[in-house]
């Protein structure tokens, strides 16, 4: 991705949103399924984007390092969503995606860390409590 901001979340039965990832400038965002499955997550864009598309069997065009960013935050997000706390996790994502922390709004944010606005609410004003 060059410029912009992306999200990808999934819609589960009752009609909520769960966002998977974001990403910004120099990241990469790929639903990667099988070429006869359909894709399992929604790819948006948040602001306006200039992205480079790969067809399936061209992926060598992309650089390792992006690969390899994109798979530690995955697996980081991961753990942190088995075993951290709500506050843990937030300070999480903001170490993850300082340039976007202001770019998104407070529901995505909490979408993301598997919590309601309300909830992420109250994180925002334990961390602000000295």
């Amino acid at each position: 991705m060059k410029s912009g901001l992306l999200r990808s979340y999934t819609i589960d039965k009752k009609g909520k949103e769960h966002i998977f990832l974001f990403a910004s400038e120099n990241w990469i965002m790929t639903d990667s399924t099988s070429t006869d499955q359909p894709s399992k997550l929604f790819i948006d864009a948040l602001e306006d984007s200039e992205i480079a598309i790969l067809e399936k069997g061209n992926e060598d065009k992309i650089e390792l390092q992006k690969i390899l960013n994109r798979l530690e935050a995955l697996q980081n997000r991961v753990i942190m969503m088995m075993s951290s706390t709500a506050i843990e996790r937030y300070e999480h994502f903001i170490k993850t995606y300082p340039k976007i922390i202001q770019r998104v709004p407070q529901r995505m944010i909490a979408s993301y860390l598997g919590i309601t606005p309300e909830a992420l609410s109250k994180v925002k004003n334990k961390l602000l409590k000295p």
